[in-house]
């Protein structure tokens, strides 16, 4: 099928390019010409795994392509995805004003029928605004069909996640553009679950929020585990193991971060305010996410008693594993909290180090992550890249002026690291 994909972030680019893998015919539309140009030349605008061969081989075979003109790709498509921005607002509330915009400009290119599918993350009722824009800027006065098709795709993980759904939510108003929907997700081979649009935007924010929830569950545990001399691995293991529960997201740490947990959460919040509803659960897993954040930094304060002048190395910036994305990231707020108590930091990250130079000042960016330790005060892990299990940890407590380790992903046996010399503080453990 011929496909447009509105937008060429981490979810209109692994859309777009996952399309192509599969067969259809893809063009990706991006308002950003520098990014087009990029993206033409066969440059990445983002790191995510298996993405930048995809992207190659599908543009070389003819079925990916690029370009800045919204006209261009609604003329040439029977399908435009929607995947833009919708950042958050102060108040909780999500900015909705890229896919307004967008949706002008569907309207003013369409000539005839035309699917338009949501796959930003949008409130529910979004897709009654998008058709009602669309109606009101269409001098053509053709006839569009609005579906809801919410994302669940990882940083990291986006390509797998992609290519091998555990489902596909298709939100429709009607029965006519559900056949061609299907169609496109046919070569995926998995259940796509039908629903009204109201039902499908909500999935993504309930989904999501249920996630967070999980992440706030076992780091409010940690908290016990610490007070009471338990393993909070070893209390996960055995809850994951009941298959009710599921071992997925029950690893304690500095919190959720990211571009998706947080606003989303937010969102939802906001949104069961706007209708009537009190949410006061998703409310306790802000505070426990932020109270998590709080007890770490006590504890790195507690150990080395004043940080001001104090060097301190940090393994990790991007907010998770695999990934160069370091919005909202928790690794780049315990970073500034430290700045701001008067550290100096020397930082390494495998991939997102590019983008945090232009977050983090008066910081020191080290390639090696071998060499991150030397003259460093006390060391710090804050993102799980499987790298850093790697560390050469000898080498480490050698550079450091004392052999302090506070863990936030809990990467390294305690015992292990004691015997070895080190002050090792982790969480829940």
């Amino acid at each position: 099928m011929k496909l447009t994909i509105i937008g060429t972030g981490y979810v209109g680019l692994v859309t777009g390019t996952c399309f192509a893998e599969v067969g259809h015919q893809v063009i990706c539309v991006d308002k950003d010409v520098a990014k087009v140009k990029l993206l033409q030349a066969g440059g990445m605008p983002i790191y995510e795994p298996g993405l930048e061969d995809l992207v190659k081989r599908n543009a070389a075979a003819g079925r990916l392509s690029f370009t800045s003109s919204t006209g261009e790709g609604v003329e040439k498509s029977d399908v435009i995805f929607i995947a833009v921005p919708t950042p958050p607002q102060p108040d909780g509330s999500v900015d909705l004003s890229f896919v307004e915009s967008v949706s002008r400009e569907i309207a003013q290119s369409m000539t005839g029928y035309k699917i338009v599918v949501d796959k930003s993350t949008v409130p529910v009722k979004t897709g009654d605004k998008v058709a009602e824009t669309i109606k009101r800027y269409c001098k053509a006065k053709v006839e569009v069909d609005v579906v809801s098709n919410p994302e669940f795709l990882r940083e990291g993980f986006a390509v797998e996640d992609f290519m091998k759904p555990d489902r596909v939510v298709i939100g429709v108003r009607s029965q006519r553009p559900v056949q061609a929907m299907k169609k496109i997700y046919e070569p995926f081979k998995a259940p796509v679950i039908c629903t009204d649009i109201n039902s499908a935007e909500l999935i993504k924010h309930a989904a999501n929020s249920f996630l967070a929830l999980k992440i706030s569950y076992i780091n409010a545990i940690s908290v016990v585990c610490e007070a009471t001399g338990a393993n909070v691995q070893e209390l996960a293991n055995g809850m994951g193991m009941y298959t009710r529960i599921g071992r997925r997201f029950l690893d304690a740490g500095l919190g959720f971060g990211g571009s998706c947990f947080p606003k989303d959460l937010s969102a939802f919040i906001k949104i069961s305010e706007q209708v009537g509803y009190d949410f006061k659960l998703l409310k306790e897993v802000q505070r426990i996410n932020a109270d998590q954040m709080d007890r770490f930094v006590k504890k790195i304060i507690d150990t080395l008693w004043v940080l001001k002048d104090k060097t301190i190395g940090v393994l990790g910036l991007a907010f998770k594993q695999n990934t160069d994305d370091v919005r909202l990231s928790p690794a780049i707020d315990l970073c500034q909290r430290l700045l701001k108590e008067g550290a100096r930091l020397r930082v390494h990250d495998p991939k997102a180090m590019p983008k945090a130079r232009a977050i983090l000042n008066d910081v020191e960016f080290v390639e090696d992550m071998d060499a991150v330790a030397e003259g460093c005060d006390a060391l710090v892990i804050a993102t799980e890249w499987p790298q850093f299990k790697k560390l050469d940890l000898e080498r480490a407590r050698r550079g450091l002026t004392h052999p302090i380790m506070f863990d936030g992903r809990n990467l390294f046996d305690r015992a292990e690291m004691e015997e070895m010399g080190f002050i090792y503080k982790s969480v829940g453990r």
